[in-house]
């Protein structure tokens, strides 16, 4: 069996371009920032692919949670219940797309959010 997502309706808040000027209305889909150019369309499209997997972002939030502090790389294998070398994968990903840093202590992994990284996306994506 296939499974289905039902898309809720549109909000009273949606109006079309015409009440963009109306009180509490929001504006037409446009990009805060302007059209985006290829070297940062490719940048954008590793760190969204990176993001596409649900793993992914369950460990992206257990570290993002944490603020500025390192998470270890060994807290995170029982919290989620996969094994060390999934966790390594899936971080591996994150590091590469420039989302996470990795600092080896010892025997062990830990991983920092990069905040520059998420704001690069939050600009890129920013409607206005």
């Amino acid at each position: 069996m296939v499974a289905t997502t039902t898309l809720p309706a549109p909000e009273a808040t949606d109006r079309r371009p015409e009440d963009a000027d109306a009180p509490g209305s929001v504006a037409c889909c446009s990009l805060s920032a302007g059209p985006i150019s290829a070297a940062q369309a490719q940048r954008a499209a590793g760190m969204l692919k990176a993001l596409a997997d649900p793993m992914r972002l369950r460990l992206l939030s257990h570290v993002a949670a944490q603020g500025c502090d390192a998470v270890c790389s060994c807290d995170l294998t029982e919290e989620l219940g996969i094994s060390q070398p999934t966790v390594s994968h899936h971080m591996k990903k994150l590091v590469e797309a420039g989302l996470l840093t990795r600092e080896q202590r010892g025997r062990w992994a830990h991983y920092t959010v990069v905040p520059a990284a998420f704001a690069e996306l939050g600009r890129m994506l920013e409607l206005g």
